[in-house]
């Protein structure tokens, strides 16, 4: 799984004119799910993104985690995220799970997060065509690869 995480102190989703999620102050998570991904990833990557600490303390540092804040989470479903550029200039997705595969696992992140954070997770729709916007905080930016674990 690759998630892109961007601190925010608004975010929302718009699918054909109707918001399906809307936060303020937190995360958006663009979530990218591979066919290699398990259960396994999903749960440490689950962990890492709500324990995160990236928002300041009362010195300015960058110490609390979303819980400490109060945060909350839009995720949005990312297949965009395992692109290949190697060949040609026009991008190819195999690496990225079929429907079939990805559309359980994204349903068990929003599950997994909404179990961390105690609080309803906002989403988009798996496989829509999104309109995301946000006010990136920072701007802090994170690309975290369950593969890498850096």
């Amino acid at each position: 799984m690759r998630a892109v995480i961007q601190r925010v102190t608004a975010a929302s989703c718009v699918v054909e004119g109707n918001t399906t999620g809307s936060i303020e102050l937190g995360f958006l998570v663009l979530l990218g799910i591979e066919d290699a991904d398990t259960c396994e990833d999903l749960e440490w990557l689950a962990g890492k993104i709500v324990n995160m600490r990236v928002f300041g303390d009362e010195e300015g540092l960058m110490n609390k985690a979303l819980t400490d804040v109060d945060g909350n989470i839009l995720l949005i479903s990312q297949f965009t995220l395992f692109a290949s550029t190697k060949k040609g200039n026009r991008p190819g997705f195999t690496r990225a799970a079929r429907p079939d595969k990805a559309i359980p696992l994204y349903e068990a992140m929003i599950k997994q997060l909404s179990l961390l954070l105690n609080k309803e997770i906002q989403t988009g729709i798996f496989g829509a065509d999104m309109k995301i916007s946000l006010a990136n905080d920072g701007p802090v930016t994170i690309a975290i690869d369950t593969k890498n674990k850096e």
